[in-house]
């Protein structure tokens, strides 16, 4: 069955959190696809992955890259699955995908401090809950530290 995590973005921004969420994911040996909402947010992304950290880089590629099929993360605006991922991340409040229990985790992300994407994960947590999907949420404590909370 799909897991769906909701994480709520508190005092931390997404260029800060992402990269940690994606290697656990690889540590799972999953593929993952991040979809965002425009080809500005994914070339920001592409450029982040590479030099997020100074002794390390998540290896990562685009949709527009002619071996997309074969990157362990794919950056996307579009709702497909080219490197047959086991995990999506949607970010920029981009909606459920029509597939989405072809996926073992979703993992929606959004910033607690704007009230859209608030309210749009709101709808989310509806959408996931009518289909019937495990769903849970999740907030940073004190030390920035992921506590689930629903």
């Amino acid at each position: 069955m799909t897991e769906v995590l909701f994480y709520h973005l508190q005092n931390r921004s997404l260029e800060q959190v992402l990269p940690s969420l994606l290697e656990k994911s690889l540590s799972r040996g999953w593929h993952v696809v991040v979809q965002a909402a425009s080809e500005e947010r994914i070339d920001a992304l592409d450029a982040h992955l590479w030099t997020y950290r100074d002794d390390s880089f998540l290896p990562h590629g685009t949709s527009r890259d002619l071996e997309a099929a074969a990157q362990p993360i794919l950056l996307t605006v579009k709702d497909d699955n080219p490197n047959s991922a086991t995990a999506r991340f949607l970010i920029d409040g981009i909606a459920l995908p029509e597939d989405a229990s072809a996926y073992q985790r979703l993992v929606l992300i959004f910033d607690g401090e704007d009230a859209d994407a608030v309210a749009a994960a709101r709808e989310r947590w509806r959408e996931v809950k009518a289909a019937g999907f495990e769903a849970t949420y999740w907030q940073p404590d004190e030390n920035g530290n992921w506590q689930r909370r629903g």
